[in-house]
């Protein structure tokens, strides 16, 4: 099981900064969220791809993944009733593997729940037609580099669609793609109100990825939730990938964030 952190934790920081500090904490890798880089990361060039991946390989940090995929530029949907913003956002989104490929990414995550919403007058069957057809040139795209696309479920109100890891494989399932797969997301998966280990252990063939947060939307270890059973879980199910934190809440700094996150996640391993 390898760590990771978001990079968006170290805003403002610039790229050598967060890698060296994310090294030095002790992270195996390092995952990207692209409106960092840019508002539109067409406009990176693959000078500038190779560079940020030398660097952080520099520190011994591969970047694994990316996530927040549609946050820039704006007016991006998968889920739109017009034809030429779902042709526009699928377009993107083959475009954002390309750039997972440079950096050496091997996984994207697929929240933005924002850009996937059940439009006013439409149903969820359509909506999720409309989001299959969307990211299946992607899809393919991604089986090319040998990355896997991981579908986020989100919550109500986050999101109207996708909010369950049961309707993630139903899409997965509908999909029938090799390249796609979904993450389990701790703050998420909590608020389903199963068991999470049940969680894990049902849906275990389809997790290719884990964001380690607490339902306070803090790091691991900032609130309640006991990680030991979580990790304990994901080793029993045979999970190897990796366990990236990811926060929402940025206090009290990137610092503390990222050093007692993963100094809790370690802790944890023993126990587990």
């Amino acid at each position: 099981m390898r760590f990771a952190i978001c990079n968006e934790t170290f805003q403002g920081w610039e790229w050598a900064r967060t890698c060296e500090f994310t090294a030095q904490c002790g992270y195996d890798e390092i995952e990207v969220a692209p409106f960092t880089l840019a508002e539109d990361i067409r406009t990176v060039s693959s000078e500038t791809r190779a560079q940020l991946r030398r660097t952080a390989e520099s520190f011994g940090l591969p970047i694994v993944a990316l996530h927040w995929l549609l946050v820039s530029p704006k007016g991006l949907s998968v889920t739109s009733p017009d034809d030429s913003v779902r042709a526009h956002t699928s377009a993107y989104l083959v475009d954002l593997v390309d750039l997972c490929h440079d950096l050496g990414g091997s996984v994207m995550v697929f929240g933005s729940p924002g850009q996937r919403r059940v439009a006013d007058g439409d149903t969820q069957a359509v909506a999720e037609a409309r989001l299959c057809q969307s990211i299946t040139p992607a899809l393919d795209r991604a089986a090319h580099h040998g990355i896997t696309i991981c579908l986020e479920p989100l919550p109500a109100p986050e999101a109207n669609l996708l909010l369950t890891l049961a309707d993630a494989r139903r899409l997965i399932e509908r999909l029938d793609h090799p390249a796609a797969r979904t993450i389990f997301d701790v703050k998420s998966a909590a608020s389903e109100g199963a068991d999470m280990m049940g969680l894990v252990r049902e849906f275990a063939p389809y997790i290719a990825h884990v964001h380690a947060n607490d339902p306070n939307r803090r790091g691991p270890g900032f609130g309640d939730l006991d990680f030991r059973p979580i990790l304990r879980t994901l080793e029993e199910v045979g999970y190897s990938g990796t366990v990236s934190v990811e926060v929402f809440d940025y206090l009290p700094d990137p610092e503390t964030i990222a050093t007692q996150s993963l100094r809790y996640l370690r802790e944890c391993l023993p126990q587990a």
